[in-house]
């Protein structure tokens, strides 16, 4: 990421300098390993392996945070702000861990923290909450904010292959990290979630207070019920606030999303956020959610609105969020539609045995479906679409269900996203 937006800074260098009224330039480079290949040639008295040389350099109005992962990044950055230098950061971990601390040191020094990049990439939605919604109450955010685990999504259902054959694909293509857990276990949008969870409503939420559902377990066989139900699944985001509820809902598992809804086209790396704001209605960002060049334009944007209030003298840039924890919706409060697939023994009575489970737990039965088995075998597959229920609710009679002696132990249970306000 350091490589695209050093290149970038050096391509639209004149650019920047007509829009901003100043000359963008990097006095010094810390990178781990002096002696590794680079995409840019950067001048060899430019670059260190301490960041200490940086922040304790005079010259030097910004520091750039590109580094990864939490506690260094964080120490760099408490460092910066404590030497009243202006921070850029792409780095959702540490705000997500870290931020209230961050932002609050960030206020005492009267100095910004900018961290556009940190959401979505190219998609400026940070900016949009800050400044062109800064006058509606946020309803709602509903965002498909990481790219590796869409791309994988997208294939299992246009290809119709398996999970293991998506990764693998996204691996080759350069789309996976090597390492691609945070991005399939669903934590970099959960990261991400958070980010948006502070913007839209002035709290900060605790990583340990967010539910957070990867994709790992989403068959070719749910991929496939969800289309025939005119659905697509794709690990999605919530982010609201009820009305008269000052509790915050934030959390992120694979969802059926209509495919009546915009979100539903959303395919391969690409990113969209649907904000719903009380005066606005309903607005969509849509773009590329990851990679070299959308990550660095989205730190030059930063970049430019630093510039611009060094310039002009101004600290901390208006919006400032309360910035204190608030109180999360617990998970078993929720509410949503259910897909339920079920693994049943193929003999009468089971649907009624299962309808009698969930009516008592107060929850409606939308659709039902019994595919007739392709050859013979002891289970087969029972789809149900559950009515708008309390997660807790849910879970509990999954409970009562999975005890009966025709119902397997296989099961998948995804939530419906009506994406209503």
């Amino acid at each position: 990421m350091g490589s695209g937006v050093y290149k970038n800074l050096i391509r639209n260098r004149d650019i920047l300098h007509e829009r901003t009224g100043s000359y963008l330039e990097v006095t010094k480079v810390a990178v781990r390993d002096l002696g590794r290949q680079r995409d840019v040639k950067v001048a060899p008295e430019k670059l260190t392996t301490d960041w200490r040389e940086l922040v304790n350099d005079p010259e030097i109005d910004v520091i750039v945070e590109l580094i990864g992962g939490d506690d260094e990044a964080f120490n760099l950055i408490s460092a910066a702000l404590e030497a009243r230098k202006a921070v850029v950061t792409g780095n959702k971990a540490v705000l997500a861990k870290h931020g209230k601390r961050l932002i609050e040191l960030s206020e005492e020094k009267n100095t910004p923290l900018y961290c556009e990049a940190a959401v979505a990439g190219g998609i400026p939605i940070i900016k949009a909450v800050k400044e062109a919604l800064v006058g509606n109450r946020i309803d709602s955010i509903y965002g498909i904010i990481n790219g590796t685990s869409n791309y994988i999504l997208t294939r299992m259902t246009k290809a119709g292959i398996n999970f293991a054959e998506a990764l693998q694909e996204a691996r080759d293509k350069g789309f996976a990290e090597a390492d691609p857990s945070l991005d399939i276990n669903g934590w970099d949008a959960g990261h991400k979630a958070i980010i948006l969870g502070w913007l839209s409503y002035g709290r900060w939420l605790k990583p340990e207070e967010v539910s957070v559902t990867g994709i790992e377990e989403i068959s070719a066989e749910d991929v496939a019920f969800a289309d025939s139900l005119g659905y697509e699944i794709k690990l999605l985001g919530v982010i609201r606030q009820g009305q008269g509820d000052e509790r915050i809902e934030v959390r992120v598992a694979p969802s059926l999303i209509p495919r009546t809804h915009i979100l539903s086209s959303v395919d391969g790396v690409f990113n969209a956020v649907a904000v719903h704001g009380n005066v606005v209605g309903e607005t969509l960002f849509y773009g590329s959610g990851a990679g070299q060049d959308a990550t660095s334009s989205a730190v030059i944007s930063d970049l430019a609105d630093a510039a611009e209030n060094l310039i002009n003298e101004v600290g901390c840039t208006g919006f400032v969020p309360h910035g204190d924890y608030g109180a999360a919706l617990p998970i078993e409060e929720t509410l949503s539609q259910y897909y339920l697939r079920l693994s049943v023994v193929d003999e009468p009575g089971v649907l009624a045995r299962i309808a009698n489970i969930t009516g008592e737990n107060g929850i409606g039965i939308l659709s039902v479906i019994q595919p007739e088995p392709k050859e013979p075998s002891k289970h087969i597959p029972l789809v149900l679409l559950l009515h708008d229920a309390a997660y807790g609710k849910i879970v509990d009679a999954l409970g009562e269900i999975l005890a009966l002696e025709a119902v397997g132990a296989e099961h998948t249970l995804l939530r419906v996203e009506t994406l209503e306000h």
